[in-house]
């Protein structure tokens, strides 16, 4: 085989499809309760079940939480849009179709801008985002060569988002599943936890490979129900490798151009063939008879759009342009809306960067220690600290009051005494820095004389000087117990350290 043939030059095209539950009281047709957890079967109804006789209602809460979505997606939002059967048996799907929308989806065409680790951005374009409700569930352990089937999640809302083609590789497959979860989330439409099932991923995969001056396109394969981001990205990578080897091995044959179905072993790493692709027709889409077109007020639209919070992109962009934070910080920060709330209300009072550092290091490591002695989840912004006293201790610290170390010890105080004034607190807990000129006089005094040698150094050693001045900042540290201002501290050092010499002493 030529080396041209070993190493064609490709491109990767991944699409998505992804369904995200939606997180109503109700679901999507019927007053059936929504929810995880619950003992199989417990959360039906007739309507869920299919029974003669029933008739679905809307959710309007779904329809909402939707148009949000859309809106957050920079969708268009349809004046009216309609429902349609889609049909196909399953044992979890008790009425034989799925109330699903065809050609009037909800929302229209819109676009997600995808940070990628470079520090530039990706506009990946959505085709469109649709209602529609979710089968239930086979539970396949418990009972040898039994499968049982568990209704709870049958009548769901789900909410499918499809993209174009646009996704490059497995990494930005991932990172975009990542970011549409932090939307979700921000909006308030979906918990977003992946073991719950409350959002799976299906990319739509193919290659088109440069092959003698002309581009060759492998078949487009629908990897199905993929439930955690390490899943998405290991199935994308693998499928793109599984492709380009089904090429190479007759480069001259042309591709089959029918789309395939494949599932995802995690355990052994590989996607698995379940089945040729279904076209529309295979479905026999036709518009439910029990239900009426929905027609979506301009007011409505505007209502809700006016409900959207600042989403990740936008705040992580502002920390780093208005406040000076690094992007780690911002995205670190923005990770959780909650916790970007909190810094936020804090930030109005304190400095953006001494409060990132607050956040991001002491409280995120006391929120895991809670965490694991408590053995559940435990968030920066479940700490019994308010944005108030986070600001407080931030500014103990710029002014110097405090040292970062203290400020560290004092954010574990007032989570372990909740409602403590944070200066009192330091005050009484002897974090409090002596900022006293003659006190800190004597302590730089005494560390200068103690070490004579590390004087000498920075007196007439360059290369030793910045060495030196450090080793003696540190010594009056050790010297004061921690309680010297460094800002003051470094002063007189450089003072002390700089004055010329007194007449005569150079002379033996």
């Amino acid at each position: 085989m030529s080396s041209a043939l070993a190493a064609p030059d490709y491109k990767v095209l991944i699409g998505m499809e992804v369904h995200v539950q939606l997180a109503t009281r109700s679901k999507m047709f019927s007053g059936a309760a929504n929810g995880f957890g619950a003992a199989p079967n417990h959360q039906v109804d007739p309507v869920v079940l299919g029974l003669p006789g029933v008739l679905p209602v809307i959710n309007r809460q779904a329809v909402e939480m939707a148009i949000r979505v859309g809106l957050a997606l920079h969708c268009r939002i349809a004046a009216e849009t309609k429902w349609d059967r889609k049909s196909y048996y399953y044992p979890d799907l008790p009425k034989n179709y799925q109330i699903s929308q065809y050609d009037q989806p909800l929302c229209g065409a819109g676009q997600l801008e995808l940070p990628l680790p470079n520090g530039q951005t990706k506009l990946v374009r959505v085709r469109r985002a649709h209602l529609e409700e979710d089968a239930g569930k086979l539970l396949h352990q418990g009972a040898s060569g039994v499968s049982r089937v568990d209704l709870n999640r049958a009548g769901t809302p789900l909410l499918e988002i499809v993209t174009e083609p646009d996704l490059a590789s497995a990494t930005e497959a991932r990172l975009f599943g990542e970011e549409l979860r932090r939307i979700c989330r921000y909006l308030g439409v979906s918990p977003g936890i992946m073991q719950q099932g409350h959002m799976r991923f299906e990319p739509n995969i193919n290659l088109h490979i440069l092959h003698q001056g002309r581009v060759v396109k492998t078949p487009i394969t629908e990897i199905k129900n993929l439930n955690s981001f390490r899943a998405l990205e290991r199935a994308c990578d693998y499928e793109v490798q599984r492709q380009l080897a089904a090429w190479l091995a007759a480069p001259g044959t042309p591709p089959n151009s029918g789309k395939s179905t494949r599932g995802w072993d995690d355990d052994r790493g590989v996607t698995i063939l379940q089945r040729e692709k279904e076209e529309a027709h295979d479905y026999r889409y036709f518009p439910d008879p029990d239900l009426v077109p929905l027609r979506v007020a301009p007011a409505w639209v505007e209502r809700l759009r006016g409900q959207l919070v600042a989403l990740p992109i936008s705040r992580r962009r502002r920390y780093e342009r208005e406040l000076g934070l690094s992007a780690k910080e911002a995205f670190a920060l923005t990770e959780e809306r909650a916790v970007a709330d909190l810094f936020e209300a804090a930030q109005a009072g304190a400095p953006a960067r001494r409060l990132a550092n607050l956040l991001l290091g002491p409280a995120a490591k006391l929120a895991n220690e809670r965490a694991t002695a408590e053995g559940h989840p435990v968030q920066i912004q479940d700490l019994p600290i308010t944005a108030a006293q986070y600001a407080a201790v931030a500014q103990l610290a710029e002014t110097g009051r405090i040292s970062a170390t203290a400020a560290a010890s004092l954010v574990e105080f007032l989570a372990a005494h909740p409602g403590a004034e944070p200066a009192a607190a330091a005050a009484a807990q002897g974090l409090l820095q002596v900022s006293d000129s003659a006190t800190t006089e004597a302590w730089v005094r005494q560390a200068l004389s103690a070490n004579p040698r590390a004087v000498a150094d920075y007196k007439n050693n360059p290369k030793k000087k910045a060495a030196a001045l450090g080793f003696l900042r540190g010594a009056v540290m050790k010297t004061s117990q921690g309680k010297a201002n460094p800002q003051l501290v470094s002063a007189m050092l450089q003072t002390h350290l700089d004055e010329p010499a007194a007449s005569g002493t150079d002379k033996p």
